[in-house]
């Protein structure tokens, strides 16, 4: 039996998953995060094994071929995955989260029944969308994508333990800290 529990965090591109979670890390040095794999180009200031293990799509799916994922997904044409192996071992350490999209929190859910499920919404659909155009770094294509994405995952909220929003990020990463005490203190 692990020492530690688990917990999966999704939101939208955009929504502001990296903010929240970086301020809820910074709040409780007890929890490891998991990083998952992608098939995706770094973005500028991202580093290989803190932020994703970038690599290639033939690594990718010689992996999935393995059976070393707990779960993984593609959309927009990247695939990401999280490591089994690296999540049960950071269990034993303690009580880690996940950063996944809602078809890899399911699956979590399936091999994890254990696992609490967080959903972290935008105030509002234009707050989300401007977030997105404002970025810089995304093509137009690629935000109609992520929009249209967008709006299929937070559909799913109504599957997950916990939806709160991000209005505020203090607010909201206080949220998920509640959440995170009451199931793993």
């Amino acid at each position: 039996m692990s020492k530690g529990k688990l917990f999966v965090i999704s939101g939208a591109s955009g929504v502001g998953k990296s903010t929240v979670l970086s301020r809820v890390m910074d709040t409780r040095k007890d929890l490891i995060f998991s990083v998952s794999a992608t098939t995706r180009e770094p973005r500028s200031g991202e580093v290989n094994g803190v932020n994703y293990y970038f690599v290639t799509r033939k690594v990718f799916e010689e992996m999935i071929a393995r059976g070393e994922f707990l779960e993984y997904d593609e959309h927009n044409d990247v695939i990401y995955g999280t490591p089994a192996g690296q999540v049960n071992e950071k269990l034993e350490r303690g009580n880690v989260i996940l950063d996944v999209d809602p078809n890899g929190a399911f699956n979590v859910r399936k091999a994890r029944p254990d696992a609490t499920l967080i959903f972290i919404m935008p105030p509002s659909w234009e707050v989300l969308e401007n977030r997105l155009r404002g970025r810089g770094d995304t093509t137009a294509e690629q935000i109609e994508k992520r929009l249209n994405r967008a709006k299929w995952e937070m559909d799913q909220r109504f599957q997950y333990d916990y939806v709160v929003t991000n209005d505020q990020v203090d607010t909201c990463a206080d949220e998920i800290l509640k959440i995170i005490a009451e199931k793993a203190d």
